[in-house]
């Protein structure tokens, strides 16, 4: 008689990220939901430049000694209610946890699980989890649950540039070949950095990327040292880990360019980009970066071509299809500082609901008061993006 024994499960709860990368990297290859702001590296970098003592949570669940789910959160209080946000901030397009393909429903069940016996929190936030998402999951298995549309996104199907132009329509299909012809006369020298280089090559994409928003406005976040210490010590171990590619250009020499694209399991995003001011002269850098950017995914083995956050009407040019992200709300049973906290949130998703639709203008101020805000208070990376354009997508 053959006997079987059920596989052996655990939870270690952690207040460090220390010695996790080679299980939680092969973790984040076995989730077909991964995207790159759930890579290791992301999560331990942007740790190391803007966490606080005292507040990472990091869940781990095995199965039979292996990773089987993983999730980094920080513990913040939102009027006067304990949240656990996931690590990464308003810098993470996706925010979401990891869950092995091979035993998805039990893993997040036990995760779960891990999370209610977990003290010290009310609720825990989700800001912008993608359809279809292992944190959507989370919810619909958990007592009393929040689920909002989010930001909006704006997706290309990962294939041949030259195949994805024979698509659009005659006009469109016309401007780009013009653009494309541009690009080839101008004999551009593009390479992908490698991991020893690419600490020196983040340096030169944020000079670039300060260049070509001066007087512009821009994202005040990406001038800062903070910002520059967390994609020095993310991308040289994403790209070690096939998690990100940065493509530098240069013409006559000169470097006028720089592109960094995320990887994740199954999409890839142009996360930020670069550019001589005097570029804009001799080319269409948008062309530029599509097409540089979705041969990168179908490299990859990725099914789609992210622009990220914001459906900037550069973007919608490209006949992209829309996806939007779900802010993903777990309350803690019997919680009553957790319930307020999410009727709040239901509350502030419908003022801004009714104010795109009825009210319009509101944007413009709210854009504008940020503006000035930036101006004279420090950046918190608890907080929600100010607005699309300047948090995500290769507008960046």
């Amino acid at each position: 008689m053959t006997t079987i024994l059920a596989p052996q499960w655990t939870v270690e709860i952690r207040h460090d990220l220390t010695g996790l990368r080679p299980e939680w990297t092969d973790l984040f290859r076995r989730c077909a939901e991964a995207t790159p702001f759930q890579s290791y590296a992301w999560n331990h970098a942007w740790w190391a430049a803007y966490g606080e003592n005292g507040r990472l949570r990091v869940v781990l669940v095995r199965r039979g000694g292996t990773l089987v789910a993983a999730a980094a959160f920080t513990l913040v209080r939102r009027g006067g209610c304990a949240v656990l946000v996931p690590v990464g901030g308003a810098f993470s397009d996706f925010t979401d946890v990891l869950a092995d393909d091979t035993c998805r429903a039990d893993a997040v069940r036990e995760l779960a699980g891990a999370l209610r016996a977990m003290r010290g929190w009310q609720a825990v936030d989700f800001p912008e989890v993608r359809p279809g998402g292992v944190a959507t999951r989370l919810a619909a298995g958990w007592r009393s649950s929040v689920v909002l549309p989010a930001s909006l996104c704006l997706e290309l199907p990962a294939q041949d540039f030259e195949a994805f132009v024979r698509d659009l329509p005659a006009h469109a299909r016309k401007t780009v070949r013009r653009r494309v012809n541009q690009l080839a006369k101008l004999g551009l020298d593009i390479r992908a950095v490698e991991p020893a280089d690419a600490e020196r090559s983040t340096v030169d994409l944020l000079r670039l990327h300060r260049d070509q928003w001066q007087g512009r406005g821009g994202n005040a976040e990406h001038l800062r040292p903070a910002f520059a210490q967390h994609l020095a010590a993310a991308v040289p171990t994403m790209i070690a880990d096939g998690q990100a590619v940065l493509l530098e250009y240069r013409l006559d020499g000169a470097h006028v360019a720089s592109n960094l694209v995320v990887v994740g399991t199954d999409l890839a995003g142009g996360y930020l980009y670069g550019a001589d001011p005097s570029l804009r002269d001799k080319l269409d850098v948008t062309t530029l970066l599509i097409s540089t950017t979705l041969p990168v995914a179908v490299d990859h083995g990725c099914a789609t071509m992210s622009m990220l956050r914001g459906a900037e009407p550069y973007k919608q040019r490209w006949r992209p299809t829309e996806s939007v992200n779900r802010r993903v709300l777990l309350v803690r049973a019997g919680s009553p500082r957790g319930h307020a906290y999410a009727a709040a949130v239901r509350a502030r998703a419908a003022a801004v609901r009714f104010a795109k639709s009825r009210a319009p203008w509101l944007r413009t101020v709210r854009a504008s008061s940020f503006r000035i805000l930036d101006s004279v208070r420090c950046y918190s990376p608890f907080r929600s993006p100010r607005s699309a354009s300047d948090a995500s997508g290769v507008d960046r």
